[in-house]
């Protein structure tokens, strides 16, 4: 029977798979750290107080990456090119999805409305990657290769999402609740159409690599695109509603340091 826990138990099994997910999910994490840690040196001067949690965003981002690739060294892998219809981040920025790299590359300080962007850019984001992390943590918490990676990763990024949630809010308050809920709809929409069609690619070479049958990949493949469906019509609104964290200022404080991988 297919389920997430058996696909995900087929590409952990398989070197080659496990090696193409890690890498995809360790380059996807550290272009995350650096964004964040551009934004976070030209956080414009009216929020100089941000810049600490958007520093330490970035860090934790880094260090998932450091521990994807922890867990390749584990096996005795080395990472692979990531391809390019795979890379769900590049992929977002080519759809003009956050702050473009052009401006973080440059000196020139970000606005009050950029901040905004990206705030609103990561609150959809957020939400995509805590639930990806959620399905790995509920089968996978008590692997003994990549449980403590899962928990540790996890736990970030319910923290992640919490923070973006306050720090919105806070901005809604401060009267810029209609760019927010603009932001947050054209980056939602846009991300759930780049989430389908990373998720079709990387289904497609997964299936190479391991071998599926047609009728299964087709049925993968039309389990993506039932997904898209209910998403478009309806799911979307998940990433944009707003909500105050139980756990308020979750990114106050330095990001906690990666676990060692013998």
């Amino acid at each position: 029977m297919l389920s997430a826990k058996s696909l995900f138990q087929e590409i952990l099994d398989d070197d080659e798979a496990y090696r193409l997910f890690c890498s995809i999910a360790a380059s996807g994490e550290s272009q995350g750290g650096w964004e964040n840690a551009r934004i976070a040196a030209l956080v414009p001067a009216a929020e100089r107080d941000l810049a600490p949690k958007i520093a330490r965003h970035g860090a934790d981002e880094d260090k998932h990456g450091r521990i994807f690739n922890a867990l390749l060294r584990k096996r005795g892998l080395q990472p692979v090119e990531v391809p390019s219809d795979t890379d769900y981040t590049m992929l977002l920025e080519r759809h003009g999805i956050g702050l473009a790299h052009d401006k973080l590359k440059g000196e020139q300080p970000l606005t009050e409305q950029d901040i905004v962007t990206y705030l609103a850019h990561s609150r959809v984001t957020e939400q995509r990657a805590s639930e990806q992390m959620d399905l790995l943590r509920r089968h996978f918490a008590d692997h003994p290769d990549i449980g403590r990676a899962v928990r540790m990763i996890s736990a970030d990024e319910d923290n992640h999402l919490a923070y973006c949630h306050e720090e919105l809010l806070r901005f809604a308050y401060a009267g810029h609740g209609r760019a927010i809920q603009r932001a947050l709809r054209e980056c939602a929409l846009a991300e759930i159409r780049v989430y389908r069609d990373v998720s079709l690619a990387v289904m497609a070479r997964m299936g190479q690599v391991l071998g599926w049958s047609r009728p299964k990949a087709a049925v993968l493949a039309a389990g993506i695109h039932a997904v898209y469906a209910y998403e478009r019509a309806a799911g979307w609104r998940r990433m944009v509603t707003l909500k105050m964290p139980e756990r308020r200022g979750a990114l106050n404080g330095p990001a906690t340091a990666a676990p060692e991988f013998a």
